[in-house]
């Protein structure tokens, strides 16, 4: 389907109108705009006064440091790149404590480094957009996720649009053409590849 986030938010409201805390999960491959539509979902859930906040799953990026140590900075934005543990007992504590102020970590990808405390979820945030990579993955860790989401939603986005979107993201970041390629292929069509054969399904699909 191929609704509006005006449509979506509709759906979201509808299905969250009883509820003191209301988790949605938006999932999908790399570069198929996760982060695009979750933001305006919760700007357009805003406008309608349900009370809405954003928690993204890249602020669980572990620290170049710690990437570096294990080897691993080429492949930055592998599922074992990620503090899958703590996001999942992020979760927990956002569903649970609906009546509590957490504070959650947020990626800037300007500095290439998650920021611990860098938004907070308070008790006025009724729905919790989420979104990452991962999160309909049905392998250990990533598939006791699915137990902290009231609604699954993920993005389907053809391989061939994927690569053009990552590439140019590459670019965006100062890359050379050919760096960006490199990286759009050797990592991230490794981890779109992973993600789409590994994934379950959702409560919506959007194309």
């Amino acid at each position: 389907m191929i609704p509006s986030v005006d449509d979506l938010a509709q759906q979201v409201a509808e299905r969250a109108s009883d509820r003191d805390r209301f988790v949605v999960a938006l999932a999908g491959p790399p570069g198929a705009g996760k982060s695009t539509v979750a933001e305006r979902l919760v700007r357009v859930l805003n406008h309608r006064n349900e009370i809405a906040a954003l928690l993204p799953m890249d602020g669980f990026h572990l620290d170049n440091i710690v990437l570096e140590a294990r080897g691993l900075t080429h492949r930055k934005g592998a599922p074992e790149t990620f503090d899958a543990l703590g996001y999942a007992a992020i979760l927990q504590r956002v569903r649970a404590m609906p009546a509590t102020e957490i504070a959650v970590p947020i990626f800037d990808r300007m500095l290439d480094l998650a920021r611990a405390g860098g938004a907070v979820v308070a008790p006025h945030h009724r729905i919790v957009v989420t979104e990452g990579n991962y999160l309909l993955v049905d392998r250990s860790p990533w598939a006791d996720l699915s137990s902290q989401f009231d609604l699954t939603i993920w993005l389907d986005v053809e391989d061939d649009t994927l690569q053009e979107r990552l590439i140019r993201r590459w670019l965006h970041h100062g890359l050379s053409r050919e760096a960006a390629i490199s990286r759009a292929f050797d990592n991230d069509m490794q981890n779109v590849a992973w993600v789409k054969r590994l994934s379950g399904p959702a409560d919506i699909t959007l194309r």
